[in-house]
């Protein structure tokens, strides 16, 4: 076995006896500031360790050609109806896709940006509308002509008052005439004005009374309009709630519309529906104010393209001069949304995700017509995805930042709010990167050991020096 003395020999820290060892008051002081000192090393060293580094790096997108983008929104157009606001994306690969509803919601809300009433909801898609194949002009006029002064009290006298507003410049209106007379002479004949007076179907010309169009938010034209007088009237204005008309406009189909309108009348609770169920669907509540908010989110390729909200219908005409693409952009953000918890990790990374780079949130564009008609409002978008991995779980998180230059011009069509959205190629990459416990072990010992070295050190200095200052004052003496 091995002897003890010889186990001893290797002892790299040979003790010297206590009794052969001397204090003293500079070695204390200078012992308690090595202490100090060490432990403020630690502690430096130890927040070094916990604290996040990561590092930066610009790579090509690696996205696929199946990888989708996607855009959440919310947006505020004071002077857009949601009769006819309408979501549209485009690209250059030649999608090009109209009226989205699936993932869109549209409120109806005041020029102050409050809402006013349920959602509105959007009229089903249907075939073509349908139109009197032969126009007689000499036809004999039988819709009433209604006018800002006779409107109010026709509506109140009248139980049922279908109206057709209208202008003479529009293809439409002008298709639309011919039948809607018909219908109204039809109509004024089984129910005489004076002796059974259940219904009045009359006409506004919008280019004539555009104030009582305004009133009753007029954007496209023709826009029929149902006025039902009774528990509709509302109790702030004393006007009449009413529904849009969206169904053929051929004369038989607006004949059998308003007698199925008359024949509601003696139920009540009944009287907003119609007798059969393909006139349901061509009826919706009118809008109740002139500006809608736009809200949800679509999904694009990733290329160069467009997201459009503009006014569209395959049967209306706009008039361009009239229409104001004013709006305020309430949210605007690209990818998918994080949830609180994959936040809190990013921000460890990088502290300024999801506060600053929605460029375009809270910003608003208002046409205040010092800039003229047609103007359309556009705005530039350069979008840049960042990929970050956090050392927690390996989580990957793709997260979108853009910039946004805006502008308005002038234009030959109808007033749009354009979004022309572009993709860098190029991705920046954040990688958190892991802390080595030895590393952080290996620098505590280098801490303790260089301070305890470096102490030693100069205590002996100072001990030699205090020994040779009192030699010197020893030899003075003699």
């Amino acid at each position: 076995m091995i002897s003890t003395s010889k186990i001893k020999s290797v002892d790299f820290y040979r003790k010297i006896p206590r009794d052969l060892t001397e204090a003293s008051l500079s070695g204390a002081g200078l012992s308690i500031t090595a202490a100090l000192f060490m432990v403020f090393l630690f502690g430096m060293e130890l927040n070094n360790y916990m604290s996040v580094s990561s590092s930066t790096s610009v790579i090509i997108d690696k996205s696929s050609d199946e990888d989708y983008l996607r855009i959440d929104f919310n947006i505020s157009f004071p002077a857009l109806s949601c009769e006819f606001a309408s979501v549209d994306v485009s690209d250059v690969l030649g999608t090009n896709r109209l009226n989205l509803t699936k993932t869109v919601r549209k409120f109806p809300i005041d020029s102050t940006l409050r809402a006013k009433g349920a959602e509105f909801h959007s009229r089903p898609t249907t075939s073509t509308i349908k139109h009197d194949d032969e126009t007689d002009e000499d036809s004999v006029e039988g819709a009433v002509v209604l006018t800002t002064h006779s409107f109010d009290k026709y509506a109140h006298k009248f139980p049922i008052m279908a109206v057709n507003f209208y202008a003479p410049w529009c293809y439409w209106s002008q298709r639309v005439k011919p039948s809607w007379e018909k219908a109204a002479k039809i109509i004024k004949e089984r129910y005489d004005l004076e002796m059974d007076g259940r219904i009045l179907v009359g006409k506004v010309d919008c280019t004539q009374d555009g104030e009582l169009c305004r009133r009753h938010h007029i954007q496209g034209y023709p826009s029929i309009r149902i006025f039902r007088r009774g528990s509709d009237v509302r109790s702030d204005h004393g006007h009449h709630d009413h529904e849009s008309y969206y169904g053929d406009r051929d004369t038989d189909s607006l004949v059998k519309t308003m007698e199925n309108l008359v024949l509601s009348l003696p139920t009540e609770t009944q009287k907003l529906a119609s007798n059969d169920d393909a006139a349901t669907n061509t009826k919706r509540p009118a809008p109740s104010t002139g500006g809608c908010r736009i809200e949800g989110y679509v999904r694009v390729k990733k290329v160069p393209g467009n997201l459009i909200i503009s006014a569209r219908s395959d049967s209306h005409s706009f008039d361009a001069t009239q229409m104001n693409m004013s709006h305020v952009i309430h949210h605007l953000s690209f990818g998918r949304k994080l949830s609180p918890r994959i936040m809190n990790d990013v921000k460890r990374i990088i502290p300024y995700v999801g506060s600053n780079h929605d460029k375009l949130n809270g910003q608003s564009f208002i046409n205040t017509r010092d800039l003229g008609a047609n103007v359309t409002m556009e705005h530039y978008l350069q979008i840049v995805k960042t990929e970050v991995i956090t050392r927690k779980d390996f989580t990957l998180i793709e997260e979108y930042e853009y910039t946004a230059h805006s502008s308005v011009a002038q234009s030959l069509h109808i007033p749009v709010a354009k979004f022309h959205l572009e993709l860098s190629p190029m991705q920046v990459l954040i990688t958190e990167n892991q802390k080595s416990f030895s590393h952080f072990i290996t620098n505590v010992c280098a801490i303790i050991g260089g301070v305890f070295t470096v102490a030693g050190i100069m205590d002996s200095i100072l001990h030699n020096t205090f020994r040779l200052m009192k030699k010197v004052e020893l030899g003075k003496n003699f």
